[in-house]
């Protein structure tokens, strides 16, 4: 299982970007997928998820509103949109998938593959 995620880059607060997550295998479609960040001097925190077939989303409260999971089995590909962002936001952006297919997976120990990370800048 490999998981390839990309699309960072630096942007002006309240600017929007979205980054993407490319997963190589046949069984993308039974995988809950998320997406974690990581700033510096932190722990890996959640911001995303979403089921297996793409019909339910749930965030962290922190992006609720602002951030927006969705997926696309055919293309293998799970991606986040982030608008109005904050310098708050910086960080090193991981997808993961949990193979167990359950629904409201939040805690990083719950998800068995993750990419490299990809990283956002927020500028002030």
């Amino acid at each position: 299982v490999q998981l390839q995620a990309y699309g960072g880059g630096l942007v002006q607060a309240g600017g929007s970007l979205r980054v993407s997550c490319t997963y190589s295998g046949r069984t993308f479609s039974s995988y809950t997928m998320g997406w974690f960040r990581q700033a510096p001097g932190k722990e890996r925190e959640f911001v995303a998820g979403i089921t297996k077939a793409g019909g339910t989303a749930y965030y962290a409260d922190s992006v609720k509103g602002r951030f927006a999971i969705s997926r696309d089995n055919a293309k293998n590909t799970v991606y986040l949109r982030m608008n109005s962002l904050k310098p708050e936001d910086t960080a090193v952006y991981y997808c993961a998938a949990d193979p167990s297919g359950n629904y409201y997976v939040t805690s990083v120990e719950k998800y068995a593959y993750w990419g490299q990370g990809t990283l956002v800048t927020v500028s002030s």
